[in-house]
């Protein structure tokens, strides 16, 4: 029975492929599990110690914060092991988190101090702590699977990746939602415990396939800290990634700024905020979960990825027209809700295949410029569009005209990339 679900779900996957993804499926069950409780905390604190005019400004300062952050990474890439970056990196995010925690009990730095003001360090260094966290640890992740998986494993198991991950990405929200009974301080705690299992669970899965740890390690030549900048900029390949990969940041941030602005208005107390963004997150990562269980692998196989990775931004563009038909907060939410939920469980898998017939620079420096340099960027894009049109009824209109735009460019960059994925992988070439 189990042997027929699975071929069901995730099409001729072996017993070992199962096994082998299974155990990613679990390691980033907790990355995005720790990540979405990271989010409504994020915008909950910073909300309440800086104010919520001021996110449009930290989206953008977060993009310069990332710049030197990607120069320290791209140096650790050449000095160790790909799998030692997990335990590097979550060491010091998960220390960052526990601190944090810390401050937020403190009578003038935390949460008992209710005035809201741009000269409170504590929040913005929450926001992009969170921020870079989110850039930077999943981009790790896929850099790690995508250097050690085929094409043709790949098709199959990525589903298993992500339908892992959305049970953590919806436990993590629904946490927050209990803010008001758990505590900040303690669910910043929490985030910091999550942060620490990944290391471990990299260590058992390197333990159980060593091959993995090898793949990861070929090409041992220093390439220097401007390397993936500079095959970004010379590789159109990998710049239609970077549009694939970024452009619905640039429509989600405007799209998640608006319904933010009406919630916070509509909100009491900071708990509340964090339990109505923790409905959210698990909302949007339900239907992740369903669309990865009954979707993602099967779409990927049945229509192949050029039809999977144009299929999103015209379901993004249908969302923006019902969005400037029937604006309310009901439609800002749904509409947010369809776009982190097909990001997740379609675009994401997609758009990770595309790494795979790319070099280890290309995999780990490359794209830690893409998901965490341009992500963020497109972020600030999207802050900037909202900094300018501060009237609500300006952004929805003009901030939605605009989304179109985009898509229509989305839409075009989406086409190439697949048919070039398709001969590069016909033809056995790599792009480095």
């Amino acid at each position: 029975m189990f042997s027929k679900i699975k071929r069901a779900l995730w099409g001729d996957i072996t017993g070992q492929e199962f096994k082998r993804f299974g155990m990613l499926s679990l390691t980033f069950l907790f990355l995005i599990g720790t990540y979405w409780l990271m989010r409504p905390l994020k915008d909950t604190l910073f909300m309440r110690i800086v104010g919520r005019s001021y996110i449009p400004y930290a989206k953008m300062l977060s993009v310069v914060i990332l710049f030197p952050l990607i120069m320290l990474y791209s140096k650790l890439v050449d000095m160790v092991e790909k799998q030692k970056l997990f335990y590097i990196l979550c060491t010091a995010y998960a220390s960052l988190f526990i601190v944090v925690s810390i401050l937020l009990k403190h009578p003038t730095i935390g949460m008992a101090n209710t005035a809201t003001s741009p000269d409170r360090m504590l929040g913005w260094l929450i926001y992009i702590g969170i921020e870079s966290f989110g850039s930077m640890l999943p981009a790790l992740f896929w850099s790690f699977v995508a250097s050690n998986t085929d094409t043709a494993s790949a098709k199959k198991g990525y589903g298993l990746i992500i339908f892992g991950a959305q049970i953590g990405s919806i436990t993590g929200p629904l946490l927050a939602t209990q803010a008001e009974f758990i505590g900040l301080p303690t669910l910043l705690t929490l985030v910091a415990c999550g942060v620490l299992i990944v290391p471990i669970l990299i260590k058992v899965f390197i333990t159980m396939y060593p091959t993995a740890a090898e793949a990861t390690v070929v090409n041992q030549k220093k390439t220097g800290m401007f390397e993936g900048l500079r095959l970004l900029l010379s590789r159109p390949y990998l710049m239609g990634i970077l549009g694939v990969a970024t452009l619905y940041e640039v429509i989600g941030t405007v799209v998640d700024y608006q319904m933010k602005f009406v919630v916070d208005e509509s909100c009491k107390t900071p708990e509340q905020v964090a339990r109505f963004l923790g409905w959210f997150g698990a909302s949007a990562n339900s239907l992740t979960l369903v669309f990865a269980l009954l979707g993602t692998a099967y779409f990927i196989r049945r229509f192949g990825l050029t039809i999977c990775l144009v299929l999103f931004p015209v379901c993004v563009g249908l969302v923006i027209v019902n969005i400037m038909t029937f604006p309310s907060l009901t439609t800002l939410f749904v509409g947010m809700i369809v776009i982190k939920g097909l990001s997740y469980a379609l675009n994401n898998p997609c758009k990770e295949i595309m790494y795979i017939p790319t070099s280890k620079d290309a995999k780990f420096k490359a794209k830690s410029w893409i998901d965490s340099f341009g992500g963020r960027s497109s972020k600030a894009v999207g802050s900037g569009i909202n900094a300018i049109f501060v009237n609500m009824a300006d952004l929805l209109l003009y901030g939605s005209l605009i989304s179109l735009g985009i898509v229509g460019i989305w839409i075009v960059i989406a086409m190439y990339v697949g048919k070039t994925n398709k001969k590069l992988v016909e033809t056995g070439t790599v792009i480095s």
